[in-house]
């Protein structure tokens, strides 16, 4: 099957700033977006979880988003703005895809 290489960019982020990312990302025209909850993990700060957590305060999402090379740098510059000032990660990797034309 003929595959087709793409960008992928997950962002790590408190949940508070999901609609103020995603909104920034429909700006940018990125074409396709998916938020999953973050349910535990560790960092440099130690184990965390949202068990227990009340409100969104503390709480993690990650929004996964696949581009073409070319809109990689304008999209991460855009993101990371909006990002480098709270606890988050932000990622990028090589992928396959099937259908190009999605993205």
């Amino acid at each position: 099957m003929q595959t087709y290489a793409k960008k992928r960019l997950e962002i790590i982020v408190e949940a508070p700033i999901q609609e103020r990312l995603t909104a920034l990302l429909d700006r940018l025209a990125v074409t396709g977006y998916t938020v999953l909850p973050a349910l535990a993990g560790r960092g440099h700060s130690g184990e965390w979880s949202r068990e227990g957590l009340v409100g969104g305060a503390g709480r993690m999402i990650v929004i996964v988003c696949l581009l073409d090379a070319e809109r990689v740098d304008s999209v991460l510059e855009a993101v990371f703005s909006m990002v480098s000032r709270r606890t988050g990660i932000v990622s990028i990797c090589d992928v396959q895809v099937v259908r190009p034309e999605h993205f």
